[in-house]
């Protein structure tokens, strides 16, 4: 039984099967308010109904989902909180995901970007293919890694968390799946098969789910030049103290022979928003002592002051060069990384008041509750 066509998130009952599919493929299946509160709802739904076993999560179209609607952000910078509800409804979200009391299973093709990775990493088991791309680009437009990521990232082996937080480098499905954060690698051609075999054993036992997906998955094997096999580089110069640093020890490291890699990756970190890479670095290394509540609450304090320009409108130079105007040109506000005010940056991480923190449950019995209706925000 599927819902009406017009829905952006469509599900689909199967025996114990739920088959949710996001539903915006003219727009990559980017997060937008109708998006987030769909898919919110769906999930309680089915984590609450004590006959759906399996949720299988796909994307329509080309994409799994881009993340974020950049559009409707930039569309809502000249007043005031007109993102909040969206931006509060969103993190909510994620954390419910991260922390999914069923099995579900990603089958992850195309474009899996900024928040869009968010329902493919927690998963209890994520495929992915020879198509899927994952990057958080959020430096490269003044934003943050966001949606969880400080967390996941800051998990990951050496310096890799800061390396893709300060780069947005693009990593490949057998790539996702050698750095933990995808599960299984299965070919293109079999994921719709796949997906059959998942919804005929009618079955929520993660045993006989990984041994199913198991049948369909190939082993992976990354190539020299993957950026995971060039780790010491990468611990060396990206463990350093301050961007700064980063850069003048990544740029050393240029000039050696066979390091040519970085001299595209370092082109990237300079057009990159100065305020947004010292933002990022700060976010993740503080995320490394953060449990995932706490990375949340940060990260939803961070994406609301952002979105106030409470220090510099970098985020909206960014959306408006790369997806408005598509200049590529941003004026950065400050324009260099020693512009970049400390004190300034110690105000967009400052936590918020209790009343005005995102609400996350504390224990089993309230694990839906803290929704944005029952928030100070809403009775404003």
């Amino acid at each position: 039984m599927a819902v009406n066509q017009e829905e952006v998130v469509l599900i689909e009952q199967k025996g114990h099967v739920r088959l949710i599919t996001l539903n915006q493929p003219n727009k990559l299946n980017v997060f937008s308010p109708k998006l987030v509160n769909q898919l919110a709802n769906i999930l309680e739904k089915c984590e609450r109904d004590e006959d759906a076993k399996l949720v299988i999560i796909k994307g329509a179209g080309r994409a799994y989902s881009a993340g974020g609607d950049l559009k409707v952000l930039y569309n809502g910078r000249t007043t005031r909180d007109s993102c909040l509800e969206v931006g509060y409804r969103f993190y909510w979200l994620c954390y419910h995901n991260y922390t999914y009391k069923k099995p579900q299973v990603a089958l992850v093709h195309g474009i899996a970007m900024g928040g869009g990775a968010s329902l493919m990493v927690p998963m209890k088991f994520s495929v992915v293919t020879e198509k899927t791309i994952f990057s958080m680009p959020e430096a490269g437009i003044g934003h943050h890694v966001d949606c969880g990521f400080s967390y996941v990232l800051s998990r990951l082996p050496g310096s890799l968390g800061e390396y893709f937080a300060l780069t947005g480098a693009q990593l490949s499905g057998q790539e996702l799946v050698a750095a933990g954060l995808a599960t299984h690698f299965v070919p293109l051609d079999k994921l719709a098969e796949l997906e059959n075999r998942l919804v005929s054993l009618n079955s929520g036992d993660e045993n006989i789910l990984k041994a199913a997906i198991e049948e369909f998955s190939l082993d992976v094997q990354i190539s020299q030049e993957s950026v995971l096999n060039k780790r010491s580089i990468i611990d060396e110069c990206f463990s350093k103290d301050s961007v700064e640093e980063i850069l003048e020890s990544f740029e050393s490291e240029s000039r050696k022979e066979g390091n040519e890699w970085i001299v595209p990756v370092l082109k990237g970190l300079k057009r990159s928003s100065p305020t947004g890479l010292k933002m990022n670095l700060r976010s993740i290394r503080e995320g490394r002592k953060q449990t995932l509540s706490e990375c949340l609450k940060k990260e939803f304090g961070l994406t609301i002051n952002i979105l106030r320009s409470l220090i510099s409108g970098d985020m909206y130079e960014g959306i408006r060069a790369v997806v408005i105007d598509k200049d590529n040109s941003p004026k950065w506000d400050p324009p260099t990384l020693g512009e970049v005010d400390s004190q300034k940056l110690d105000l967009i991480f400052q936590p918020f008041e209790e009343d005005f923190e995102l609400k996350l449950p504390d224990n089993e019995e309230n694990r839906w509750g803290g929704k944005y209706e029952d928030s100070v925000y809403a009775r404003k």
